[in-house]
């Protein structure tokens, strides 16, 4: 097996969720081709002290239910992975790539149902455990990414394998100095977006939480939000491809919203429940080692020089308030045109954080 594999599985083990003796480690395989860093971590929990089992799932699997399956059960909640966020101390969610299209023929209604219930598992997962998300590459990755395997894996691996201590603190310290102000704005192309972040804390996301990571991230007061903006690249969600997608909110309540495609999926998600509408989460992603659009949220909303928002549910650490069954990323590419202010000081510009 490639080496690479054992180093990540220690880090995501012994860096990411500090895994302890006795602790129970649920590790999560999503799609078969994960079963190399699967082996990795089960490896890196076992040498711990820890107990790890493993569970396997599947988008194929999902589209059974989705496709043969009536009312009640698009809207199951899937008891055992509720069960085992409650026995876990530790998730470890090795998440592999697969067809983007694999759920285009499924109703919107459906899936939006069937997403709200993957909601509730992913909430207990971050109320009740110590948890990590990778996304693991492989050929349907590299499809979605417009290249080769060869090439998706190299980014892959160096944008995972850096010295995340170090790392974290340059991310820490930007944080620190984003601290004082109040306001922030967003220009860009068909962009003009601003927010309070007044009394909100910033945090860095530095692999504790997802791998590879590189972000830091505060919370909107949803009030204050008011403007428009646009978004270049496709927004994703529940396997679906969502183009062209346009935001405008007045005084923190959204007053239009459109989308090129999937126009009725998208708009069953801002309209799950009162908070799927409003800002969550304002990032910056910092990670430079990722240098391309891969269509793929867990990736994408980590390019150094890129920002994010995220409809709905707003991480607590943050001060954040909006509740959600969904928290959506959405990533904006400021690097070729652009720019964030910070009571009215210009932080980022043509990709470059100016910290």
């Amino acid at each position: 097996m490639d080496e690479r594999w054992n180093r990540l599985g220690d880090i995501l083990v012994n860096y990411s969720t500090a895994v302890k003796p006795g602790e129970r480690v649920m590790i999560a395989m999503v799609e078969i081709e994960t079963w190399p860093l699967a082996q990795a971590v089960y490896r890196a929990a076992v040498k711990a002290g820890a107990f790890p089992q493993i569970q396997l799932l599947s988008e194929t699997l999902r589209r059974s239910v989705l496709r043969f399956g009536n009312d009640e059960q698009i809207k199951w909640v899937p008891e055992m992975e509720m069960q085992g966020m409650d026995w876990a101390d530790v998730y470890i969610g090795l998440r592999g790539a697969h067809n983007l299209y694999e759920l285009q023929d499924i109703p919107a209604d459906s899936l939006s149902a069937n997403q709200a219930a993957q909601g509730v598992v992913s909430t207990s997962r971050w109320q009740n455990t110590r948890w990590c998300l990778v996304r693991v590459p492989n050929e349907a990755f590299a499809q979605q990414a417009k290249t080769d395997y060869e090439t998706i894996e190299k980014m892959f691996f160096n944008s995972c394998l850096i010295d995340w201590k170090k790392e974290s603190l340059q991310w820490l310290t930007w944080c620190r100095e984003l601290e004082w102000g109040k306001t922030v704005r967003i220009t860009g192309r068909n962009t003009d977006l601003s927010f309070s972040v007044e009394g909100r804390k910033w945090l860095p996301f530095c692999g504790m939480n997802n791998m590879p990571d590189g972000e830091i991230a505060t919370a909107p007061v949803t009030s204050t939000i008011n403007g428009y903006i646009s978004f270049e690249n496709p927004g994703v969600l529940g396997g679906r491809l969502i183009e062209d997608i346009r935001l405008e909110w007045r005084d923190g309540k959204l007053i239009d919203a459109s989308s090129g495609t999937q126009q009725e999926f998208f708009k069953s998600i801002i309209t799950k429940d009162p908070g799927a509408s409003l800002i969550g989460e304002f990032a910056i992603g910092t990670n430079y080692m990722i240098d391309r659009f891969c269509n793929d949220i867990l990736i994408d909303e980590k390019i150094g020089g890129t920002i994010h928002i995220a409809l709905g549910r707003a991480y607590p650490e943050c001060g954040g308030l909006n509740e959600s069954s969904i928290h959506w990323d959405i990533v904006k590419d400021l690097r070729a045109e652009g720019a964030v202010f910070l009571d009215g000081v210009k932080i980022l510009e043509g990709g470059r954080i100016l910290l």
